[in-house]
């Protein structure tokens, strides 16, 4: 650096901020002392940049799967929230750490904050790490996550409203007629069990109140979403309709059916929750619960990195909106 000051006639420090492109320096003068060091091979090391800053111009997005190990970053949602959030925060000036955490789970959090690698985190879903977060949350402002909130805000969550999600889902299979639903999804994230509080409350408020089924604990992978619906078919169940927990439950329920000799959705209703692309392309194409994920990727990036400057900032809920196709076999009311 003392020979591109010397060569340019300026202090190092002058340097130092033109190859950082702050405005103080004239931009004639940056552009010609970033040229001086472009001709000399001089690179910034960034590291020790961010060391004297104090500051990484970093975000890490992290998924934990404690309640999922078997789960892959290639599910169709995690590929769609993933790259809308990569989008923003490259966009916003940003890079990205990715970090899945399967069990055992002990002291993930703490460690990734400790690590300092990023100025803040966002956490894609709570899995069975609520109370986790929201310890680390206590003393670690820069902390934002994707999920369902819980009744007392111990930490800042962006999602879908999934209570109202799963309302809106069962109402419409009522409207149709359709008496005997099934839940099919893993109760034990917040997310999910939210969803299944809307269907409760669904049945309960419909007239004649339709008693509430055993659920179908099926998991999120494809294949054992699958597994768990052709073991619930086992039982020859009385049932008329099913409301997954996630689409990709949704559409292994359908094959699981259609393998059964069962048809949708003459004979069962099906629908899902997330709206991924897929959805559409399924035969039938997937009746689902609709959930924002590109703004919900902005409003995670804008919430981040307000904390990151230290604000203080509330959570958001997003409206779910229900989305009809034919796998529900009748049209929106």
């Amino acid at each position: 650096m003392a020979d591109i000051a010397r060569l340019a006639g300026v202090s190092e420090s002058t340097v130092s901020r033109a190859l950082a492109g702050s405005p103080l320096v004239a931009r004639a003068k940056r552009e010609a002392i970033v040229k001086l060091a472009r001709e000399r091979g001089y690179v910034v090391n960034s590291a020790a940049r961010s060391l004297r800053l104090q500051r990484t111009d970093s975000i890490t997005v992290v998924i934990p799967l404690g309640h999922e190990a078997g789960q892959p970053l290639t599910d169709p949602f995690f590929v769609e929230m993933l790259g809308y959030l990569a989008d923003e925060i490259t966009r916003r000036g940003y890079g990205v750490y990715l970090q899945k955490i399967v069990p055992p789970m002990n002291d993930w959090l703490p460690q990734i904050i400790a690590s300092h690698r990023s100025d803040g985190i966002v956490v894609i879903g709570q899995s069975t790490e609520h109370e986790v977060i929201a310890e680390s949350a206590a003393s670690y402002g820069p902390l934002v996550v994707w999920g369902g909130h819980a009744k007392e805000a111990a930490y800042c969550t962006v999602g879908t409203d999934n209570v109202a999600g799963g309302r809106l889902a069962v109402e419409h299979l009522l409207r149709l007629g359709r008496r005997r639903i099934v839940f099919c999804g893993d109760l034990q994230p917040p997310e999910i069990r939210l969803r299944h509080e809307g269907y409760l409350q669904a049945l309960k408020a419909a007239r004649g109140g339709p008693e509430p089924l055993p659920v179908v604990a099926a998991h999120l992978t494809p294949d054992a979403a699958y597994e768990a619906v052709r073991a619930f078919l086992r039982g020859r169940p009385k049932f008329d309709a099913i409301f997954a927990a996630s689409d990709v439950i949704a559409i292994s329920a359908i094959r699981a059916l259609t393998a059964s000799g069962m048809r949708v959705p003459q004979d069962v209703s099906v629908v899902g929750y997330d709206d991924i692309t897929l959805a559409r392309h399924t035969n039938p194409p997937l009746t689902t619960v609709r959930q924002d994920l590109r703004r919900g990727a902005e409003t995670i990036v804008d919430l981040v990195l307000r904390r990151i400057a230290g604000e203080d900032t509330p959570s958001a809920t997003m409206q779910a909106e229900l989305i009809v196709r034919e796998s529900c076999g009748g049209l929106a009311a």
